[in-house]
């Protein structure tokens, strides 16, 4: 609901603002991308010091959603995403400015920390501005932008890393950070803060952690975030690492976003199947396929390796059983995150997401200490996270579900 008496603002503008807000972070955190090949030479440093460029954005952009959340509700959402907004444009503009890898690393992760409030706050505000098929509908929108911004980040920042260097990339995510600051201020409805009596102000705190300590008690909950993190943590190690090896392939930074969309774009296939098949074969069985299709892309990817194919094609072609196995698999692991529980839903999601981004981190900075001279060590990194993956899952169908 919304608090204030100012007219509603018209439907498109809303939800674009919306769908840019959440897809602010994921701009921000791919689009630099094509720049690591890089910056070990540029910063005299070593690929896994340049890796934490991403893994600290990863984190912060995670960890940040935890406290987000609850800030929103108590302060009110708009005053949080300005605020987020405020710190990712600062974390851009010294990103850009940066003179050292040290300065570049602190900046990211105040970008992340920044960028973190749009998703939170969007998430939230689609359930409070959107309702009943709207709401479908706009979740929709958010999952199509999810899906294509990784791809056309990446080709966005190979470009304008060629043609203007890397800095022009964070010079871009800055004047989009201000742009969609002075947008939320002027578009986006103000929502009433929760009172300080109907929030439980003294006890808030102890509800929260009660809340969390009862989802840790769930075997089941801890299950399903684990598949959820270990298939984001798969496909972040896949961006971090991708640019590696076809940097080996002769690949540069202009031409390696076309080569990102071999996940991103089968992963939108899979959302859109998942559609239309849940009604036929069930949470269970789109999980279990989805799995399979992981499996089977990763397994042809190693076995086109180890034959000697070393080629651009050779590795990511594979990988598109991958993606369209993860859009099969993660809605039904997200309805049952947060459906588990239903009266925890909120605190469900903020685990989940920060779970993802932490597993995502750790993901991303392994590839940078693994040596990348074809596609196979990058491989195995992504065939032993979905192996987790694929163990809890077949030990979520073992364990008793909560009575809720």
């Amino acid at each position: 609901m919304t608090s204030d008496s100012a007219p509603q603002p018209h439907r498109g503008w809303l939800t674009i603002n919306l769908v840019l807000q959440l897809a602010f972070g994921l701009l921000a955190m791919t689009i630099c991308l094509p720049s690591m090949q890089d910056w070990p030479a540029q910063f005299a440093a070593s690929q896994a010091s340049v890796q934490l460029t991403f893994s600290l954005y990863v984190a912060a952009y995670g960890g940040l959603q935890l406290v987000y959340g609850p800030l929103s509700d108590r302060l009110g959402r708009k005053p949080i995403l300005l605020l987020g907004l405020s710190l990712a444009l600062a974390g851009s503009l010294l990103a850009a400015l940066a003179p050292n890898l040290t300065v570049l690393v602190l900046a990211r992760a105040l970008q992340g920390a920044g960028s973190a409030a749009g998703m939170v706050v969007g998430r939230a505000m689609v359930q409070d501005l959107f309702h009943g098929a709207e709401r479908t509908r706009m979740m929709a929108y958010v999952g199509v932008a999810m899906g294509l911004c990784p791809p056309l980040a990446t080709l966005l920042g190979g470009q304008l890393h060629v043609r203007l260097g890397w800095q022009a990339n964070f010079v871009l995510m800055a004047v989009m950070a201000l742009v969609l600051l002075v947008s939320a201020w002027r578009v986006l409805p103000a929502r009433r803060a929760v009172p300080p009596q109907a929030a439980g102000q003294s006890h808030g705190l102890r509800k929260l952690l009660d809340a969390y300590a009862r989802l840790m008690r769930e075997p089941a909950f801890l299950l399903y975030v684990t598949i959820l993190a270990t298939s984001t943590a798969t496909f972040y190690a896949f961006l971090a690492g991708a640019p590696l090896v076809l940097g080996g392939y002769g690949v540069g930074p202009a031409q390696i976003g076309w080569y990102i969309m071999a996940i991103p774009f089968p992963y939108v296939l899979g959302n859109v199947l998942t559609s239309r098949l849940i009604h036929r074969i069930g949470d269970s069985g789109l999980m279990h396929l989805g799995q399979t299709s992981v499996l089977g892309g990763l397994g042809l990817l190693l076995a086109l390796g180890l034959a000697g194919w070393h080629t651009p094609l050779a590795f990511v072609l594979p990988l598109v059983l991958l993606g369209l196995g993860h859009g099969l698999l993660t809605p039904s692991v997200l309805a049952g995150t947060v459906g588990l529980v239903p009266a925890l839903a909120g605190s469900a999601a903020a685990v989940g997401g920060l779970m993802q981004q932490f597993t995502g981190a750790l993901g991303g900075y392994v590839v940078g200490l693994l040596s990348h001279n074809g596609p196979v060590n990058l491989g195995l990194l992504m065939l032993a996270l979905s192996l987790c993956g694929m163990a809890a899952q077949w030990r979520l169908h073992h364990v008793s579900r909560p009575r809720v």
